[in-house]
């Protein structure tokens, strides 16, 4: 029986609600678009230069996503996208200070991302927390203005603040206050490291700012002594291949880290981080995956579980989930 990703149920962690825009929604905004105008401005070539290569691809998402009803439509999109990938749970993740170009408040905006939420979830049958991101390029006032949303809006629907964005040209420094204001009121945090910087980023950042997951982590690898750290920590990470490849910090998908990682005791899962940019959905993923590193069902079983345990759902809907993944 050749393997089918659609059959899983599926967990996903990291996904961007700004660069997950489809075709069909960008065409019912934008009416004369055609796919060849829509895969030049809002996808990435197969290979970028580099993580800013990468994100400049973001800005026409980010001219789109300035109304509510376009933002609210926008996460109504995504939760399709989710449910074609048979994903159960998800938390999605954007950077609200990115959308008050014409006059939205940080507030009506995070409100806003949290009703269409909740609509969809109902709508498509699919379990959702939000996470609100800092930017690495953003100021400490930026930061703590994130983070004081994360702890406004934590008792309906958002789960912790991240820190995004390219941490080979920016440090942790502006963001520490920000990072200690949430975990004292108790919330959570996570953020990107080990992609664009290599292991020590790791390191540093898990030290730093106190999280739990890693967005992406890969380059970990480089370092024995931090994955040992990983392990022994027990910190998840999101791993997200396709994108890593299209960001060029692996030449080709047989030479991603991914299977060495998990073979090593990591505890990782699987993401598709930036759908439309990256031109990519989870079951393709789990496709290429299995392709290339022979993957089997229980393994991608296994990887859903991981993410599972390090989400930030309740414990009562963790058990429910958990028993609907493991029946196959």
């Amino acid at each position: 029986m050749s393997f089918n990703p659609a059959l899983l149920k599926k967990i996903e962690l990291h996904t961007h609600l700004d660069t997950g825009l489809s075709y069909h929604f960008v065409r019912k905004y934008i009416p004369d678009i055609s796919p060849i105008l829509f895969r030049e401005k809002y996808i990435a070539p197969e290979k970028c230069h580099d993580l800013g290569d990468f994100l400049s691809k973001i800005g026409p998402s980010l001219d789109m996503l300035q109304k509510k009803n376009v933002i609210a439509d926008a996460v109504e999109d995504l939760f399709i996208q989710l449910k074609n990938d048979n994903i159960v749970y998800a938390e999605i993740r954007f950077a609200p200070l990115l959308h008050l170009r014409l006059g939205l408040s940080d507030c009506d905006i995070v409100e806003t991302v949290l009703v269409a939420m909740k609509n969809s979830s109902i709508k498509y049958g699919i379990e959702a927390g939000l996470i609100l991101c800092t930017l690495r390029h953003f100021s400490e006032d930026q930061s703590l203005r994130t983070a004081y949303l994360v702890n406004k809006y934590s008792h309906i629907g958002v789960v912790a603040l991240d820190l995004a964005a390219d941490e080979a040209r920016y440090p942790l420094n502006a963001h520490l206050k920000a990072f200690r204001m949430v975990l004292e009121n108790g919330g959570n945090v996570i953020a990107h490291a080990g992609e664009a910087k290599g292991a020590e980023s790791v390191r540093e950042t898990i030290n730093k700012l106190n999280i739990s997951r890693i967005g992406h982590g890969v380059r970990s690898v480089e370092n024995q002594g931090v994955i040992n750290y990983l392990i022994e920590r027990n910190i998840h990470l999101e791993i997200c291949p396709t994108c890593n490849i299209v960001c060029d910090i692996y030449d080709a998908y047989e030479n991603h880290p991914v299977n060495i990682l998990k073979k090593t005791g990591v505890n990782i899962g699987i993401n598709t981080d930036a759908r439309a940019v990256a031109n990519i959905t989870l079951c393709e993923e789990y496709l290429k995956i299995n392709r290339y590193f022979g993957w089997q069902y229980s393994d991608f079983i296994e990887t859903n579980l991981n993410a599972l345990r390090a989400s930030f759902c309740s414990k009562e809907l963790k058990n429910r989930l958990e028993k609907e993944i493991m029946i196959f």
